[in-house]
Formats: structure tokens, sequence, C-alpha cells
């Protein structure tokens, strides 16, 4: 074919790019002034639109290919639009209705999260400005470990977009991080239009996205005039082309015109005056219908496609105002996905085997899944190599596994916790550990908001398959910053699964039920008995476990009964408790023969309260014990749950009994026993509640 040929060839395809870009800005920008104009219908939740925003979003996403992955933010309805999503589907979200197909009437507008064929995959987005930079880069992350295992046959890009008023965020620093430290396949795509809500650019940073990404040494930068699609398409091509091929990270800044509301409870009349003026004349609509004329593209051309695609989003909207809205019914459905662990699996006891510690266990647990799944991946910090886990916890997994696949991270709990909804999304199953339980607080952000969130609002599409560990609790002299209990705080967080094992064979039963478990699972560790060094936890050591071992999580386990004579005579009581809990209880009834059954829940969320409720209905005397500092603990919580459900087999209050009421547990050891509960201690609560 002669070079003429070709280059018309291409000028034809071009345009033709061109013209779908100018169908698609006109339907985005029909859509806001319907949103304005339908006032009463579309005001009823917040939304926010792209408007200004359409070329550098379209010249993004029409360039994604099927096996790619997204991570917008609450502005890109052009990319949505451009991916090949209907204005209908979109307005299905818009007002709630049970036929949205990104999450049923539960998420924002341009909240989308989408799983289907022919499209790029796009995971559950929040709302929280830059928290999808951290999936998103975890995106990136499995990928990238994929592809080093030759489990991948594409080659897919994430395309990460932010605004520019989030890059100030610190999580945006440690996805950067991470993203030139493993050199990622990812394109971090910031619109800047030099506003936040009210606040301008030149109030909340000292330099823009760009000027900031330089101080990442390997980040790419590209900068464009976001408001002129030709160049845009340039930019974002070029963008593309290097991640796809160099497997490494780029950042696309685009300055871009805010021409719409920031959102429909923030309108731009409020307090933009002239500003707002400037802006328009940036218009991208224009610019590109400028560009097409200049084409020989003809005006009444343009006309028909003006007119056809405000035609659509009216028909859309009239259709979507008409559609039903959710079925009731079903409000509460996926807070969880199904798991398959539903029985005991396995041998406790095995005939050969021997006993171990708990963090053996945890160990030899790892060491099973890494060896039977090969999508399965460890990282945390310093669990890599050279130390292998401060607890050794991970001793030798790196040497057996490689550095791909047991890794070290920066000090970025965020990142740890929120890199797991972008692994699990590209199919890669995570297990990671915070090193101590007091230092998960930076990470809680993403817990709460992408982890927790992302099966009930995507109705299961996106369930999170990851595992934490956390070592916790307090062990002989840690400190303030060492030893705390954190589990209370965990469980008010809706969609997460909450496990506390209390010896070897359930640390090996549950670790492994934990990991085949779809959701995300916090596994909390007890430092003190990881070895059975502290006095009376001898026993947290136990026979070995099989291979298969597993223990379904919501199973409570009875670890001493009480005699049947005792129960007659109204003489026991039942310990409710967990972690440390046992051992002080198992010690502390010694002399209490035959008087007190000790009920270790081993999961505090799924609870067991069936195994509970027969507990409490044969005692008539309960205390719950926990090493927390008791007041407004989840141990008063469930005691106050027992009072109320079961309130007619009571015969003395439910008793309570934890740590005294203080911020932190104090360095001197003779300090930590006067804050903490002891044998001696729970005894003598004991002997108050069978006396009450």
């Amino acid at each position: 074919m002669r070079t003429a040929e070709k280059e018309k060839i291409i000028d034809k395809g071009w345009i033709s790019t061109c013209l779908k870009a100018y169908e698609l800005m006109c339907t985005a920008k029909r859509m806001a002034e319907l949103y304005d104009e339908e006032k009463e219908i579309c005001a009823k939740y917040v939304h926010s639109t792209s408007r200004g925003h359409e070329a550098i979003q379209l010249a993004a996403g029409l360039q994604l290919k099927s096996f790619d992955y997204v991570s917008p933010y609450y502005r890109d309805e052009s990319i949505l639009l451009a991916i090949g999503l209907e204005p209908y589907e979109l307005m299905l979200q818009l007002m709630a209705k049970r036929d949205d197909p990104f999450s049923g009437g539960r998420s924002y507008y341009a909240h989308p999260s989408l799983k289907r064929k022919g499209f790029p995959t796009i995971p559950h987005q929040s709302s929280a400005t830059g928290m999808q930079a951290i999936p998103a880069t975890g995106m990136a992350h499995g990928i990238a470990y994929l592809e080093s295992q030759k489990l991948l046959t594409e080659k897919p890009v994430v395309l990460c977009s932010l605004g520019d008023g989030s890059v100030t965020e610190g999580e945006v620093a440690e996805a950067f991080q991470m993203a030139v430290l493993k050199k990622l396949p990812i394109v971090y795509l910031v619109q800047d239009n030099h506003w936040g809500i009210s606040a301008t650019g030149s109030e909340m940073r000292a330099m823009d996205a760009y000027e900031y990404a330089a101080g990442f040494k390997g980040l790419k930068r590209l900068r464009t005039d976001g408001s002129d699609f030709t160049e845009s398409f340039d930019v974002m091509k070029e963008a593309f082309e290097l991640v796809r091929q160099e497997r490494t990270p780029v950042l696309v800044h685009a300055i871009c015109p805010l021409l719409g509301h920031h959102t429909s409870g923030v309108r731009k009349e409020w307090y933009r005056g002239e500003d707002l003026k400037q802006h328009s004349e940036d218009d991208p609509i224009p610019k590109l219908k400028k560009y097409l004329l200049e084409q020989s593209i003809l005006p009444n051309e343009l006309d028909q496609i003006q007119e056809s695609a405000e035609k659509k989003v009216l028909n859309d909207f009239k259709k979507a105002v008409s559609s039903s809205d959710p079925d009731l019914a079903h409000f509460d459905s996926h807070e969880f996905a199904n798991t398959l662990i539903t029985e005991d699996r396995g041998e406790r006891s095995p005939a050969k085997s021997e006993k171990v510690t708990m963090v053996d266990a945890a160990l030899h647990a790892v060491d099973e899944i890494l060896q039977q799944h090969p999508e399965a991946i460890f990282y945390g910090q310093d669990v890599g190599r050279r130390l292998g886990g401060v607890f050794r916890e991970a001793a030798t997994l790196a040497q057996k596994y490689g550095d791909e696949r047991v890794f070290n991270t920066p000090i970025q709990e965020a990142y740890i916790i929120g890199s797991t909804a972008g692994m699990s999304a590209v199919g890669v199953k995570p297990i990671v550990e915070i090193q101590f339980a007091d230092y998960i607080w930076p990470g809680l952000n993403q817990l709460v908001e992408e982890l927790s969130k992302s099966c009930y609002l995507t109705q299961g599409k996106f369930p999170i398959q990851a595992l934490i560990r956390v070592p916790i609790g307090a062990y002989g002299g840690g400190g303030p910053y060492h030893s705390g209990s954190i589990e209370s705080t965990l469980l008010t967080i809706r969609g997460i699964k909450v496990v506390y094992p209390s010896s070897a064979a359930d640390m090996k039963g549950l670790l492994k039920a934990s990991f085949y478990d779809p959701n995300p699972v916090v596994l909390l560790e007890h430092k003190g008995l990881y070895w059975s060094k502290v006095p009376g936890t001898q026993e947290a050591k136990s026979i070995e476990p099989s291979e298969d071992y597993i223990i379904p999580l919501g199973r409570a386990n009875l670890v001493e009964q009480a005699d049947e004579e005792k129960i007659k005579k109204g003489e026991s009581a039942v310990v409710i408790t967990y972690g440390m809990g046992v051992y002080w209880a198992k010690e502390a009834v010694k002399k209490l023969k035959g008087q007190i059954e000790i009920l270790d829940l081993r999961t505090l969320n799924p609870l067991d309260w069936k195994r509970i409720g027969e507990s409490v209905s044969k005692h008539g005397r309960v205390m719950v014990l926990t090493e927390e500092p008791l007041l407004n603990s989840f141990a008063e919580s469930l005691a106050g749950r027992i009072s109320k459900e079961y309130f007619q087999f009571l015969d003395a209050p439910v008793w309570t009994f934890g740590a005294a009421n203080l911020p932190a547990v104090p360095l001197n050891v003779d300090l930590e026993k006067m804050m903490l509960p002891s044998a001696e201690k729970v005894a003598a609560e004991i002997e108050k509640l069978l006396h009450y």
C-alpha cells in the first residue's frame, strides 16, 4: 500500500474517533443540562458531572482495552461514556434505581463498579478523594506479579483518575512511592481544574501534581491541555503506549476548565463569579467543533450529531425515571460473599504430629498456602528474606518462594491494607501483615472506605479476598505502642471479619479458613501466645494439625466444661472470652472444680451466637472477659446483647471484666500488671459472680 493511501485511511479513522468524541461531548453536556433542568428529580441525590473535563476523559476512555482496569473518580462520567456505557445506565445510578448496573441503587452517581465482558474492569470506588490511588496501584502491583509468574496473556494497564486537589493526600504519595519502587503498569491521570470545592489550587497546594510528581524518581510525567481533545488524545496515547510496552508508571497532568458545579449540592453560581466566565473560554466542545470544521466536516453533520445525542439523552432520561426502584426486601444482601468453608476439615491432632507454637503453626499454614496457590502472595514490613518478620513469623518464606511473592513494603499501613483491594480485583490472593496492632490506624481509611464496603456496594461483584494479619496484645514490657488491643474498633466496621485464635491448632485452622474466605478478614494474633513464654500459656502450644485442617469462621470452642451436678444445683457459670483471656480464665478456675465453663469465641465477627445462647441459658451466670479497657468495649456490647436476649435465663447481671480504662499500656511491667487482667483478678471476679 502506498504511503499516501495509508495516511488517508489513518486520517479517516482519526476523524471517526473525533466525531465519536464530539457525539459523546454533546451527550455529556446535555446530561448535565438536563440534570439541572430536572432538579425535582435529579437533586434528590448528590451528583457531579464531567462538564469541562470531557476532552481529557474521552481521550483516555476511548483508548482503553477490554482487559484494562480503571479506577475513576466521581467526575468521570465521560470516561464511562467512552468505554461504551449508555446514558440510561448512568441515569439509573443517578436516581438510585433497581437496575443501576453498578450498585443497584446503593451508591452515588459516577461511582461505577463494572465486571462486564468486552469492557475494562472497574472495581468499587469510594467517594473519599485520593483514596482510589492505593487500590488502583494495588491492581497494577497484582498485574506485575501475575506477569512475573507468566500467569497473564495480555498486557493490561491500570488507569487511575484523580483530581489535582486529591494529590495532596498522603495516601497518594504512598501509591506513587510503590508504583516507582516496583515499576508498576499504571497511568495516573490528574485532572486539574484549579478548584477543590470552594478552595482554589493556590490555597491548597504549593505545587501542582506535575511538579509534585518530579520527586518520585522513575515516574514519567506528561502535561496536556485537558480541554483540547486532539492534544489530549495524543498525550494519553503516548502514556498508554509507554506503560503497555515498558511496564512502568506514567503521570499525565491535564489542565481542565470546571464548567459544572462541584457537585449538585455545591453550586457554581454561589461563589465562582468571573472565574466561571474565564473557564468557559476553554469549553472543550467548541474547540473540537472548530477542529472538525477545519477537517472539512460539514456544519450540518455536526448539528445532526448534536441533535441525535440530545434526543438520546432525553429518551434515556424518561426511561430511567419510569424504571423500578430497588426491591426493599433485599436491602441487606451482599454484606459478605458466601464462603465455601462451612465444616471442619482435616485432623486436629494427627497421630505422628508434634507440638508447635502458635507462631510456627501460622508460619506453616502460610507456607502450605503459598505452595498450593501460585496466586497467593505475602507482604508487609520486615517480612522479607533478611529478617522474616519481627516475630520470625515469615522465616524462610522469601528464600523459598522468591522476593516477588514474599517481600518487604515501606512503612505504609494504608498501602499494605488498601492494595489488597486492587490485588483481589485482578485475581491475586494477598496475605499481608501490619507489624503491630498499635500501628494499624493509618490503614483504617482503606479498611473502612474501600475494603469493607466493596461487596455490599457492588452487589457482590467485587468482594475483596484479603487476609490481614495483626500481632496484638500485651506480652510483658512491650510498652504503650506495642501492647494495644484494637478489636472493639474493628468490630464497629461492617463488612469485615475479625478472627482471634488462642492456640496453635486454632491458629492454623482459622488462618486457612481466613485465606479461603472471599471477604476481608483481620486475623488478630496475640504476641503473648506466639511462643507460650508468658506464664500460664503453655497450652497455647498444641499438636500441629494436618495440612488440610480448617475451622469454619464463626465457631466458638468449649475449652473447659462444668459438671452436670454443679449446673443442676445452680452453682455454675460460663466465662466467654478469647485470646489471652482463655488462659487467665483457665488458671483462675483451677480451684473452682467443675463450676466453670470457658467458651473461647475464636471468631469475633461472625459471632457464634447459637453457642453463646446455649451456654448462657444452661448456666444463668455469665462473665465476658477481655484484655481491652472495658469501658465501651466489645465485651460490654456483648454483655448488653446477652442481657437483652437472654434476660429470662439470668440469675445475676452479666459480669464484665477487662483492663483498666487507660489510654495506653504502660512500659513498666508492674504498672502493666496493675492495668491488665490476670488469673488472680479474674478468679476474684468469678467468685463475686458465683455469690451474687
